[in-house]
């Protein structure tokens, strides 16, 4: 089960890696519907690029990932309110859910060893 562990971590990472640098048009629009401005579209990118960066470090550095995990998921959490506030169709849901599910799974694997 261990090892599972490791690679929902490089999962998470690289699905944060791909929406936020190769399909960043996609965000830009995503912000733009949901009324925030740039300046946090930026804030919310550079924390999940980090925290990205920060759990695939864990492999190498255990006391990162519960931290790293837990902030993901909290973002994650931020991410389901605001397609409910915004009354995104379920499907838009399903990205973010899945991505707070791991991360949550991650940290609670972690729990205790930072």
């Amino acid at each position: 089960m261990e090892n599972i562990i490791p690679v929902l971590q490089v999962l998470i990472a690289a699905s944060i890696w791909v929406v936020w640098v190769f399909r960043f048009d996609n965000i830009v629009k995503e912000f733009e519907q949901f009324g925030y401005p740039v300046w946090f579209r930026s804030l919310i990118g550079a924390l999940k690029i980090s925290l990205a960066t920060l759990l695939v470090a864990g492999i190498w550095f255990p006391t990162l990932v519960f931290y790293s995990a837990s902030s993901m998921a909290l973002l994650m959490m931020g991410a389901q309110i605001t397609h409910i506030r915004v009354r995104n169709p379920l499907k838009k849901f399903f990205p973010s859910f899945a991505l707070l599910a791991l991360s949550l799974f991650v940290a609670y694997s972690h729990m205790g060893q930072s």
